[in-house]
């Protein structure tokens, strides 16, 4: 599939190449409204048909007729791990390293507490080095533990990816970055960044929440230390739907966290009252797991087995290079202004465009059945899930955004937003 666009295609063009897509049919396992145009994947994704029997499956058999013996009959109790290891082929990871479990926010503070554990013995290390544009929780948690640590830490701020080899420095413990920014959709090279974080001796924690199902990550080939996500993004697992932590091999053994719960414990059934952490990568898991979301994280990553990250890579700079050009073609006479890198090598799988009255156009748009989202400052973001976005799609979005900025169709969520 070609990803150089014709910016004088017709809608023809992109059903055809819609039909050419050997993607296409990977969009009946997904239920979405009759209608809707939902470009809005990297916040929460479309819901596989298959969850809903999953979800029956659990509540009406696993727990309702078997109970307390699903944890063994059902797989409840190895569940963290089964999922762990089917995801673990998405992110370039090895079996028994990754579990699903808890929440984003939650993982990141067991790998910065973890890898702030593993330099320690390194006294002049204080720093934690991140990016001003990160998404806030990451920020917030990395404030939360070196605050109550109290141990002279500090975070450092770079507001631009180039900034980082002057900054880090022999005083820096821990660098940790979002492999896909959440407002710009820059791409890090992962490979080349944790090199020179290697390179000062300090560790890399990479957040992978806008890049796990959307663009191939190589965890174990960029020799990287920590990683994080959620699955209910482009991994469409469900709202609020357990996340992920991956800790590699080499590091499983020095791997310590504040938050040991029993089920991290070498024997959490022998009921000891002081903790024993398993030898492997459940050490991650804290308290008890919430089974029915759980399960339903399985719907979304049996849809990555019927094709390959390489393939879904294809045809999302396929797409989204389609969406740029269409949008800067065709909407020319407008002040929009594009933030994501043209360049594929620093794209991941989104195109954002700041526009004077962004978040009314946003709302303009959904209103006409086009979903994307507003990020501040000024900027509207569409996110391209390969699994169940089209060519035509793109087409029809761009041609929903000419006509509202052309019409001026958004002028009256201008007014709401004066009144609120």
């Amino acid at each position: 599939m070609s990803t150089t666009v014709n910016t004088v295609l017709t809608r023809a063009d992109c059903e055809r190449m819609d039909a050419s897509d050997a993607l296409a049919a990977l969009r009946e396992d997904f239920l979405l409204p009759e209608g809707m145009i939902y470009l809005d994947g990297n916040s929460l994704g479309a819901r596989p048909k298959a969850s809903l029997e999953r979800a029956r499956q659990v509540i009406e058999q696993e727990w309702g007729q078997d109970l307390i013996t699903s944890w063994n009959k059902a797989g409840w109790f190895d569940l963290p791990s089964t999922l762990g290891d089917q995801l673990a082929p998405l992110i370039g990871a090895d079996k028994g390293e990754v579990v699903v479990t808890d929440t984003t926010s939650a993982n990141l503070f067991k790998a910065i507490a973890a890898a702030l554990h593993m330099q320690a013995a390194h006294t002049e290390r204080k720093t934690i080095i991140t990016e001003r544009s990160n998404f806030p929780t990451d920020i917030y948690m990395a404030e939360g533990i070196t605050r109550w640590l109290d141990r002279g830490y500090q975070i450092v701020l770079i507001d631009h990816p180039e900034e980082l080899a002057s900054v880090i420095n022999e005083k820096t413990a821990l660098v940790m970055l979002t492999h896909v920014n959440y407002r710009t959709g820059y791409l890090h090279d992962m490979k080349a960044v944790t090199a020179l974080v290697h390179q000062h001796g300090a560790l890399a924690l990479w957040d992978l929440a806008h890049s796990a199902g959307a663009v191939p990550v190589q965890l174990q080939e960029a020799n990287a230390d920590f990683a994080v996500g959620c699955t209910y993004k482009y991994l469409n697992g469900g709202p609020g739907a357990p996340a992920f932590i991956w800790v590699p091999h080499k590091h499983h053994a020095q791997f310590h966290h504040p938050l040991s719960g029993w089920w991290g414990h070498a024997s959490p059934f022998a009921m000891d009252p002081h903790f024993s952490p398993t030898p492997g990568i459940r050490r991650a898991l804290c308290g008890t797991q919430p089974m029915i979301s759980l399960a339903l994280v399985g719907c979304g990553l049996d849809v990555f087995g019927k094709t390959s990250m390489q393939a879904l890579r294809t045809k999302s700079l396929a797409l989204t290079d389609l969406f740029i050009a269409l949008t800067e073609s065709r909407c020319a006479s407008h002040p929009l202004k594009l933030v994501t890198p043209r360049a594929h090598a620093q794209r991941g799988s989104q195109a954002s465009f700041e526009h004077p009255h962004a978040y009314a156009v946003i709302q303009a748009l959904i209103e006409r059945g086009v979903v994307g989202d507003y990020r501040e400052p000024g900027i509207m973001r569409f996110g391209f899930t390969p699994l169940y976005v089209g060519f035509a799609d793109v087409w029809d979005a761009v041609e929903t955004l000419r006509d509202i900025l052309d019409q001026r169709d958004y002028d009256s969520n201008l007014q709401k937003n004066a009144v609120t």
